[in-house]
């Protein structure tokens, strides 16, 4: 098994050293602290993984579906028994606060064990036909070789639940995490291999963007499945498409919660700083857009200020501390510049917090969880995917303009709704644009067993998740079953039953 700071590529059941540039993982909470380091992956060696894949895709799909599940499960007891050591990992590498780093490696082996379940669900579909002694059958075979893309911000809950999908229903898959966050790729890895997982069934590589555009455009590559950037998805999505390559793209997001005047304020103001605040806002489906019913807006905010001003910031390993480095400088800054912006353009700081802990570095990647108030409905930070610890608030005039302001903008991931008005409730669901609603819970959340994924720009291709993920990780094929002319007579006449 490689040592813990040293990154390996895992080709064909083999660890094995890159070809390419070094490349270093940093804490994002210290900088100066390399939590690991590698050498980048070459195009040769993408080849040499998609080329493992094909080679032990037909065996693969061909093992038994209730033995694949039981690799899945020996993973998730291993993840599980490691989750305190993983989860601090995660959270040295990527920056969440070690809560949710220990929760997510938990999460990860969830998602495992949901879909080592699918060995006792159905495999398929039986419809009568019109003619005598015909059966019409459904049946679901792999896709072949999976490439999976996946982002920093979830390094392991993320990955599990592409790869356990592609696996269960009898895929291979070359994987590429994000650069950012190799360690707890080569984790999730290492147990896969430990579980029993045979050789090439999945590879590991990693590298930068000239890496993923090898493996996605590699002719041997059957599917690809893809969660980051709008812009990204849409140019591997454009990319596959001329060449009959199936893609499952989960992108941006611009949440909005709205919050009506009959809602319960203490729960909605735990449920918004929650969505907005966690993983300093690092998720697809974070809530980045506040909307409030005019009558009760200003008491809201005022409590808000309250509780976003006692937010602990700092090194994320302190169990005090609330929220963590956002994952780079590049980050750090590009959000900062988005907030300089806005408030160049108008809008109010309504909210921030910089309660930096003491034992926390002060070159760390922090950025001030903020709320700001804007006016305009094309504002940027309205409109604009941000990712980051900041919230943008405006004031509706009532249920139905709330879910205008809601829908405004390019993306339909996720959004939530506070009302105690069940006819609120349902009209919500008719009427907000997003492939995901919470009434009365923070936008942020998917479980293993439903569907996840967005509308609009948040998504392209069969959803995440549940019994939706079939449609992607496998193809049907309908087949006419007639035992021919048979010489066979049933010992009874049916008609006289």
């Amino acid at each position: 098994m490689p040592d813990q700071l040293r990154l390996l590529h895992l080709i064909d059941g083999q660890w094995r050293e890159g070809g390419g540039q070094r490349f270093l993982d940093l804490n994002p909470a210290l900088p100066g602290q390399i939590v690991a380091e590698g050498l980048e992956a070459t195009e040769g060696e993408v080849d040499d993984a998609v080329c493992a894949a094909r080679k032990s895709a037909r065996d693969w799909a061909a093992t038994p579906i209730h033995e694949r599940a039981q690799v899945l499960w020996r993973a998730a007891e291993l993840l599980e028994s490691r989750a305190e050591e993983f989860g601090t990992e995660l959270t040295r590498e990527e920056g969440k606060t070690l809560g949710e780093g220990v929760g997510e490696v938990r999460r990860a082996a969830q998602v495992l064990r949901y879909y080592a379940g699918s060995a006792d669900r159905g495999a398929g579909e039986v419809y009568s036909s019109a003619r005598r002694g015909e059966r019409l059958l459904v049946v679901r075979r792999p896709v072949g070789v999976v490439a999976a893309i996946t982002p920093f911000n979830f390094p392991i809950a993320i990955p599990a639940w592409k790869i356990a999908a592609a696996l269960v229903y009898g895929n291979t898959v070359v994987w590429k995490p994000a650069m950012s966050v190799p360690l707890l790729a080569m984790r999730l890895a290492q147990v896969f291999t430990e579980a029993g997982l045979p050789n090439g069934v999945l590879n590991l590589v990693y590298g930068q963007n000239a890496t993923g555009a090898a493996l996605v455009g590699h002719a041997l590559v059957n599917a690809v499945t893809f969660t980051g950037s709008t812009q990204v998805g849409r140019h591997i999505a454009a990319d596959c498409a001329r060449r009959g390559v199936s893609v499952q793209a989960e992108m941006g997001g611009k949440n909005a919660a709205i919050v009506l005047r009959d809602a319960d304020v203490e729960l909605a103001l735990d449920q918004v700083v929650a969505g907005a605040f966690r993983s300093a806002g690092q998720k697809c489906t974070a809530t980045s857009r506040l909307v409030l019913d005019a009558p009760i807006a200003d008491e809201f905010l005022q409590l808000l200020q309250r509780r976003v001003a006692a937010l602990q910031i700092g090194d994320p390993l302190d169990p005090s501390v609330n929220v963590g480095p956002v994952i780079d400088g590049y980050a750090r800054d590009r959000i900062a510049s988005e907030v300089a912006a806005a408030i160049a353009a108008g809008a109010t700081v309504v909210a921030a917090a910089d309660q930096r802990r003491a034992n926390s570095d002060d070159t760390g990647f922090y950025i001030s969880p903020t709320v700001l108030e804007v006016e305009h409905p094309k504002a940027p930070i309205w409109e604009r995917e941000i990712f980051g610890p900041i919230l943008a608030v405006q004031r509706a005039d009532g249920f139905a303009q709330a879910v205008q302001m809601a829908n405004e903008g390019d993306f339909g991931l996720s959004a939530s709704i506070f009302t105690q008005d069940v006819t609120a409730a349902l009209a919500a669901i008719d009427s907000i644009d997003v492939g995901v609603l919470h009434v009365n819970s923070e936008t942020a959340g998917a479980d293993p067993h439903v569907p996840f994924g967005g509308l609009k720009a948040s998504g392209m291709g069969p959803k995440e998740q549940g019994e939706a993920a079939r449609d992607f990780f496998t193809q049907s094929t309908t087949v006419y079953l007639t035992g021919g002319r048979s010489p066979h007579r049933l010992p009874f006449d049916l008609a006289a039953l």
